[in-house]
Parts: structure tokens; C-alpha cells; sequence
């Protein structure tokens, strides 16, 4: 094996300190949003973050709240397979307390079409790639007329010959599940390439195809699947700065903290809350899979459907998981788990 080329370190962007769940937006993160959103995306992001690290200050250290406990625990996962097993399409979901270690599936290892949830070991791909030395996130990437496809993301509407870094199509196939920003990263490193980098991510059942990255909604026979607990097992990388290595974690993390996405997990949570994630949504297959930042501890969450009466019902389905989980991982949880009319402290008959 040759060795891996140096890399220096100021070759990813400073991820965030995590900040605590609850707080609202600062003056300098209020300023950071309307950097971004004038710019279009990355095009101020490394002065940004620094306008704001020096604006604003470290919080003080946030106050430790309880975990969620065994009963509530096994009263809300009971809640989520209830839930699960009276949806009228297909339910894969693996959900994992960050600060417990309690896990909990459900159809965790059954097959769904990806749709792009395949983003996801896509981003973790070119950061291997960008680790080898063979690649740089400065690295510009010219859009063809080839590589322009329809569907989610704003660069559709770029014209031809337009030199974009790698960078910025990461930040657009995440954020926006852009298309052609996906396009163009693949056609740079190579299908083959992917395929093979799937693997060495740990990935069994996770695959990725040409005719699974088209945009047809009937059925292929050589499309794209994953599985919740694959997915939710990225994320948890990603959370434990394992992915690729700690820098690049951290730049992943910070990139699913910025999804547009506002349907689904994100619908469910209450505003305040951080959330990292990543939707999908094709051939009746409709997907949200994150991290949650609560007062109660972080947890990651992965919930796939597949076969689905309607989008509009899969996308109520998942927000109602995450609405669930609220239940017991906001502060006042302890009281919202009590049966009604039961009082802290009473026993049970």
C-alpha cells in the first residue's frame, strides 16, 4: 500500500462548536445565516464563520439535564411500534440514545430504496477522497451540459461552463439535494470509485448504480437500497468524529446541520432544537435520517418507508416519530410520560 499524502490541516473549514438545544439566534449567527443565504450557499462560509467566532463569545457551559430513563425509554419505543405497525406502508427504523447507548429497531436491516439518502456515503466518499490528497475542497469541477439533471437543487439553472468547487457541490447535494451538484461530484470521482468506497465505509447493503441515480419514478430492477441501521450507523460516525477522520466529521456534521429541508424529523421537533439530517424521497420510498441535539441527550434517528400509500402521508408518519421522541427528551419530559391523571411520586396499581 503506498502511504496516504499529507494533508494540511486547514484544508476543511472550522466546524462549530456545538451550541446548547433552546437558544435562539445571536447577532452573529443571525448574520452568518444572511451571509450564506446572499451568497447562495459556501461562498462567504469560511469568512462567516470567522465574523461570527469572533462576534460571539463561547456560551456558558449548558446545565446537564436527566437522561431519559429505562420506563420512558421503553414507553415511548412502544409508542414508535405502534406507531410503525399501523402505517399502512413500509417502516424501517433505528433509533440510538447517544448518551445511553439504549437502542431501538424496527425493521432495521430490511432494504429500501435509497433515493437520495444515497447523498450521504456520497459526501463520506469524496472526503475519502479528499483525505487520499487526490482531491481538495477547493477543487473546481465545471458543469457540462451532461451533467445538468432535473429534479431537486437550484444548479439546474447555472449555465453551461460554470466552474464550481468541490466544496460548494457538497453544500448543494446535502443542503438542497441537488441533482446535478450529485452528478458532477460522481462523474469526478468516478462510479467505480464509489462503488468501491461504499465498501470500505462498512457498508453491506448500501449500494449505488448509474440506473439507480436516475430520476424515474417507476421501479428498476438495478436501483439503489439501504437500510436504517446503516444509515443511522454513518451518522453516528459522523457524531463520533469517525468518519474519514475528526476534521472531516465535523465538516459533514455542520453541512446536515444546514439542510433546507423544514417537512419531516424537522417538522416534528421543536424550533430551537439542532438537527443534522438528510431526506429522501422517490419511487414511493420517502426518508429522513438524522442526529437530534436535545436537552436531554443527543440521539440518532433513522426512519425509512417504502412502498407508500402517498408522500404527503410517509412525510406525517416520520414528523409524528419525531414529534414522539420530543415527548420525552424535552425537559419536562418526566411529566408528559406519566399516564393522565397520575401525579409524580403516586404508585401504580
Amino acid at each position: 500500500m503506498q502511504p496516504r499524502r499529507a494533508r494540511p490541516r486547514s484544508q476543511y473549514p472550522q466546524a462549530p462548536a456545538r451550541r446548547p438545544p433552546g437558544r435562539g439566534l445571536g447577532a452573529a449567527k443571525l448574520l452568518l445565516a444572511l451571509l450564506i443565504a446572499a451568497a447562495g450557499g459556501f461562498a462567504v462560509y469560511r469568512a462567516a464563520r470567522l465574523m461570527m467566532a469572533s462576534l460571539n463569545p463561547p456560551p456558558p457551559p449548558a446545565v446537564q439535564e436527566p437522561a431519559v430513563d429505562g420506563a420512558e425509554w421503553d414507553e415511548m419505543t412502544a409508542g414508535m411500534r405502534k406507531l410503525s405497525r399501523a402505517y399502512s406502508g413500509n417502516v424501517g427504523i433505528y433509533m440510538k440514545d447517544l448518551r445511553t447507548g439504549r437502542v431501538w429497531e424496527y425493521n432495521a436491516d430490511e432494504r429500501f430504496r435509497s433515493a437520495s439518502l444515497v447523498k450521504l456515503p456520497i459526501m463520506a466518499a469524496v472526503f475519502e477522497k479528499i483525505e487520499s490528497g487526490a482531491l481538495s475542497l477547493d477543487t473546481q469541477v465545471k458543469l457540462t451540459g451532461k451533467e445538468r439533471v432535473g429534479g431537486s437543487g437550484s444548479l439546474k439553472w447555472v449555465p453551461n461552463g460554470t466552474s464550481l468547487s468541490v466544496m460548494e457541490l457538497i453544500y448543494k447535494m446535502i443542503t438542497e439535494s441537488d441533482n446535478t451538484a450529485t452528478r458532477m461530484l460522481i462523474d469526478k470521482v468516478g462510479m467505480g470509485y464509489l462503488s468501491s468506497a461504499f465498501e470500505g465505509l462498512g457498508l453491506k447493503y448500501t449500494n449505488i448504480t448509474q440506473q439507480g441515480m436516475s430520476l424515474t419514478s417507476r421501479p428498476l430492477r438495478d436501483d439503489n437500497f439501504t437500510t436504517a441501521r446503516e444509515m443511522a450507523g454513518l451518522l453516528e460516525r459522523i457524531y463520533e468524529g469517525a468518519l474519514v477522520n475528526k476534521e472531516a466529521s465535523g465538516y459533514m456534521l455542520d453541512v446536515l446541520k444546514h439542510n433546507k429541508s423544514r417537512n419531516r424529523l424537522r417538522r416534528g421537533l421543536p424550533i430551537g432544537w439542532e438537527i443534522g439530517h438528510k431526506t429522501g424521497l422517490e419511487r414511493r420510498s420517502c426518508h429522513d435520517v438524522g442526529i437530534v441535539f436535545s436537552p436531554r441527550g443527543d440521539y440518532v434517528i433513522a426512519v425509512l418507508t417504502g412502498r407508500v400509500p402517498s408522500y404527503s402521508s410517509a412525510k406525517s408518519f416520520i414528523a409524528r416519530m419525531a414529534r414522539l421522541t420530543y415527548k420525552y427528551y424535552k425537559v419536562d419530559s418526566g411529566l408528559a410520560a406519566l399516564p393522565e391523571g397520575r401525579r409524580p411520586g403516586e404508585k401504580v396499581s
